[in-house]
């Protein structure tokens, strides 16, 4: 259950505490090569983004800041990241390790988002909505608050082992439909890492300009 479910489970405030306790040390266990992220994260954000003037961004489930860890420093990401986690000790240290990055930090929840309709003009949540108790909640209003034409993007678990996080997954044959029911077009589906596939859609509408 800890290894591969990281307690979900257990319910949520069993996952935030793991997360507390173990925030000094989560980066090490993930292991983040930092040009990998800013090459196969950071200049994909931005370059969807197309240079967009004060562009909001929402990270939802954001940890330590691997989103906006990504962006730093990248001349053509012209915008703020709202960074959203429900784990204290995470966002603490996100706030350290993203000194670099327009950020704002927002302790919060995924399923009951504390923003207003049509507020980012993208949404992003990686290796996430498999351990959050209603993933379904979670991405319909990360489609709410996210502009028309804007985009989502968020990783789909696969592998022998998301069989074991019972009811939170998604075969990667129904994520689009998942998707497309939720009014998002545009949907792309890309094998990313050895347990996960990266999923990109845009919100229906016109997109915002500079």
């Amino acid at each position: 259950e800890l290894w591969i479910c990281e307690g979900t489970h257990f319910g949520r405030r069993f996952v935030v505490w793991l997360y507390e306790i173990t925030a000094h040390r989560y980066d090490g266990i993930k292991r983040f090569d930092p040009d990998w992220e800013r090459h196969f994260l950071g200049d994909s954000v931005a370059n969807a983004l197309g240079g967009l003037v004060e562009a909001r961004v929402l990270d939802v489930g954001a940890g330590t800041g691997r989103l906006a860890r990504s962006l730093e420093g990248l001349p053509f990401f012209r915008g703020t990241v709202f960074a959203l986690d429900p784990a204290r000790q995470m966002i603490a240290r996100g706030r350290r390790m993203a000194p670099g990055v327009s950020a704002r930090w927002v302790r919060g929840w995924g399923d009951g988002l504390p923003f207003l309709s049509d507020a980012f003009d993208m949404v992003t949540s990686l290796e996430v909505l498999e351990f959050t108790p209603r993933p379904r909640a979670v991405l319909k209003e990360m489609v709410r608050v996210l502009t028309p034409g804007g985009w989502l993007l968020v990783t789909n678990r696969v592998g022998w082992q998301s069989r074991w996080i019972l009811g939170k997954t998604v075969p990667r044959a129904a994520i689009r439909r998942r998707l497309g029911r939720l009014g998002l077009e545009e949907i792309e589906v890309a094998i990313w890492q050895l347990d996960y596939d990266l999923v990109w859609a845009r919100k229906a509408g016109p997109a915002r300009a500079n």
